[in-house]
């Protein structure tokens, strides 16, 4: 048969695939999210998450140091503290969980990149992401603090903050805080584009945030719209966004995309703990490769155009990557 194109002949052996892919990846652009809770010697299984962990700062040192050995060095930090309030004021304490622990990690790694998740769910006695007003957050007066929660990350020794409250003008708020207090060099990773999505259960275990009553669909995004994310990602960079998120990762692709094509700022997605769950649940019941799963939603996020991915897979991606098996 006189057949002129044959794109099987790219195809014909794993160097040449490797070669020719279209989607590049590597170590540097993965993130890990951890769980920080108060104490001494803690290492508390998730049960919604299995393979995943709260540490107390004592212990998120061993995790730091596998991850280093894996070749992540990036870690997002989210504090679970021992005391909640409805203002969540120890959120932004100066000896507060995730500041301890972001000292006591850059005391013994100082090359280690933090991360520090900048919201108030898990410090709410309510669970919602700010400062209530009867039972609707207070979306002005909710800046103020997540201002505040910014700078003690930064004088912590977080390298970046990441505000997820989906709070209106947030960014703006915390870029001028952080200037004002000489952290005018710290970047800001927005959650620009943060649905109200159902992927999200297992965190609320983990984080023990779940919302005391209602939901949060008054401030994270409705799952039917994509235009808005254009809005909600441009406004964040005309307050100073230094990288843009989409979250959930899986069923997003199209977001992503979109975010991408519009926008010469990096990209990152968020593969959240339902995704990783999911992927854990089907696996021990036989019915998929967790791996083969793992590094096919990986290179989707990537294909889509994330430049970063922020995974609790994030390790065993980093093993498959030096194996061969992605990127």
């Amino acid at each position: 048969m006189e057949l002129t194109e044959r794109p099987r002949r790219l195809r014909s052996c794993a160097a040449l695939r490797r070669m020719v892919r279209e989607t590049r990846m590597d170590k540097s652009s993965l993130v890990y999210p951890a769980f920080v809770v108060e104490g001494q010697g803690r290492r508390e299984e998730i049960s919604s998450m299995p393979g995943q962990y709260r540490h107390s700062a004592d212990r998120l040192l061993d995790l730091a140091e596998a991850l280093l050995e894996a070749g992540v060095d990036k870690m997002m930090l989210f504090g679970i503290p021992a005391r909640k309030d409805a203002c969540g004021s120890e959120a932004c304490a100066e000896h507060g969980v995730v500041q301890q622990a972001m000292r006591a990690l850059k005391a013994r790694f100082p090359k280690l990149y933090l991360i520090g998740d900048v919201c108030m769910c898990e410090y709410t006695s309510h669970g919602h992401c700010g400062i209530l007003k009867g039972e609707t957050v207070d979306n002005d007066k909710t800046l103020g603090s997540l201002a505040r929660i910014a700078v003690s990350q930064a004088e912590a020794g977080a390298d970046m903050v990441a505000p997820s409250d989906m709070m209106d003008g947030r960014v703006g708020a915390i870029r001028a805080a952080l200037d004002r207090a000489g952290h005018e060099g710290t970047p800001i990773l927005s959650y620009a584009v943060k649905y109200a999505s159902s992927f999200y259960g297992p965190f609320r275990d983990a984080a023990e945030s779940a919302p005391a009553f209602g939901d949060r669909k008054t401030y994270q995004m409705d799952y039917h719209n994509r235009r808005e994310a254009l809005r909600e990602a441009r406004l964040d960079i005309q307050e100073g966004a230094d990288i843009l998120m989409v979250k959930p990762a899986m069923a997003y692709g199209d977001v992503i995309a979109q975010v991408k094509a519009a926008t010469d700022l990096p990209v990152a997605a968020y593969s959240v703990s339902g995704e990783y769950s999911m992927v854990k649940a089907c696996a021990r019941q036989g019915f998929i490769n967790e791996a083969g799963v793992m590094c096919e939603l990986a290179a989707a996020a990537y294909r889509a155009g994330a430049d970063i991915y922020i995974t609790y897979f994030a390790p065993e991606l980093a093993r498959a990557m030096d194996e061969g098996r992605i990127g």
